[in-house]
């Protein structure tokens, strides 16, 4: 789970008790670390999978301009996907092993904690990034304009970077005692900014990525029209099916990502009195939604012409291809 609910709980020193704290003390639960790891192995799984080498033939020129270009863009996203889970998976299997937990002091704890959360929040918003340049970059691809993949990558990697240093770096310095400032205003100042610093992408992409598609789709209206002269119903088709898969891109992304808006604006709306169970079943939707984005990404950034090609096997003239028929 990315969200910032379990990096202020970094701040918990032991001896201080709030309702709050009481209610994120679950964060430490066996029951909610073990679904956090089933779920980000299955994240690691998916996102090894999409990375897999693929190829792909296609006889509209349109499509497979777009489907090469989409292609790199989701290469990276995968990556972003696996060290993000990676991530979950290795703060899970820790907080479930007593032995180790054991030999760390509370200030180890805290260090340990606090770099999971950085490590955690910087992929996954790496992720966010990505999904919203594959979504640009779609658009652009659709009009002849060229990718700009330096300028993708410039941003993506280093935007989370400045995002998560600044939001962390609040949270955290000059000590992190975020829970203990001698005043409920103080402390909401101290939580407040890596708040808006981490759900304002979330939402960028939310907003932005159906408007982008939505354009793309138009596009592929006119270009499927103008190229062939015609507009039957195959070729209603082939733009029905675009949008249909554009349409589970955003789906995937909305379910993986709108519980942790829906969990900002409860925390936020209920600061002194939180809904314990409200609270305690979105953190569990979380813990389970946010690492399988990567099995929801392998999925709805399939082709039907790309095929997963395996480089340990041999091409000659008598032995043909060895490949999978799966989409993507």
């Amino acid at each position: 789970m990315s969200d910032p609910s379990i990096q202020t709980f970094c701040c918990h020193k032991p001896g201080i008790e709030t309702l709050s704290l009481s209610i994120m003390s679950e964060f430490n639960s066996t029951s909610y670390n073990v679904v956090c790891l089933i779920s980000s192995v299955i994240g690691i799984v998916g996102a090894i999978y999409q990375m897999l080498p693929r190829e792909g033939t296609s006889s509209q020129r349109w499509f497979s301009l777009t489907s090469m270009r989409g292609r790199q863009i989701v290469v990276w996203l995968a990556l972003a996907d696996l060290l993000a889970s990676l991530g979950v998976f290795m703060r899970s299997v820790v907080k479930l092993n007593d032995s180790v937990l054991m030999v760390f002091d509370d200030n180890e704890t805290i260090i340990f904690c606090v770099i999971m959360a950085a490590w955690i929040e910087y992929f996954y918003s790496v992720t966010w990034l990505w999904t919203l340049f594959y979504a640009v970059d779609m658009w652009r691809a659709l009009r002849q304009k060229p990718a700009q993949m330096m300028i993708y990558h410039g941003i993506t990697w280093c935007l989370p970077a400045v995002l998560t240093m600044t939001g962390l770096s609040i949270l955290y310095l000059p000590n992190a005692d975020c829970h203990n400032l001698g005043s409920d205003s103080a402390t909401f100042l101290r939580l407040l900014p890596n708040y808006f610093i981490t759900y304002i992408p979330i939402a960028t992409v939310m907003f932005a990525n159906p408007v982008l598609y939505v354009l793309s789709s138009n596009s592929i209206h006119n270009i499927v029209a103008n190229c062939l002269s015609q507009f039957t119903r195959k070729e209603r088709a082939v733009v029905d099916a675009v949008r249909l898969r554009f349409g589970f891109i955003n789906l995937a992304f909305y379910a993986c990502w709108l519980p942790n808006l829906i969990n900002g604006v409860v925390i936020w709306a209920s600061w002194y009195n939180p809904p314990r169970l409200t609270l305690l079943s979105l953190w569990y939707i979380m813990a389970v939604m946010n690492p399988l984005q990567a099995l929801f990404n392998s999925i709805v950034y399939t082709r039907s012409n790309q095929r997963i090609v395996f480089p340990f096997s041999t091409i000659d003239e008598t032995t043909p291809l060895v490949t999978a028929n799966i989409n993507n």
